[in-house]
């Protein structure tokens, strides 16, 4: 997962549930030998999208989410299908220590549910 992991103080709050980074953030998608790498550029910014009702769960604001988060809604910016940026986003939760509960219902809500 290339710097994935070790990045620290890489986004800073700008809004209500929203987010910009201030470090490159960079994912590899598939195994390390691949080269598909793709890197979230400085000044992005990315909403921490939880429905209201879920909320109580699962905050906006949890760390382990932020890199998923700033992943998705940039793989979706590049074109990506909802699937697919969804299926990194459920893999970057994992690299982070998001447990399996939590990482299913928020991989099922971004697949299945569009909020803005």
């Amino acid at each position: 997962m290339s710097n994935y992991t070790d990045t620290a103080d890489w986004c800073e709050p700008i809004g209500v549930i929203r987010y910009r980074t201030t470090a490159p953030l960079t994912w590899v998608v598939g195994h390390v030998d691949t080269g598909a790498a793709y890197t979230v550029p400085v000044g992005f910014p990315f909403d921490g999208t939880v429905p209201r009702w879920a909320r109580w769960l699962f905050s906006p604001h949890n760390p382990k989410y932020l890199k998923a988060f700033a992943l998705h809604d940039y793989f979706l910016s590049l074109g990506w299908d909802r699937f697919t940026a969804g299926a990194a986003f459920h893999e970057a939760m994992k690299a982070d220590g998001v447990g399996r509960f939590e990482r299913v219902v928020m991989a099922l809500a971004v697949l299945f549910f569009k909020y803005s």
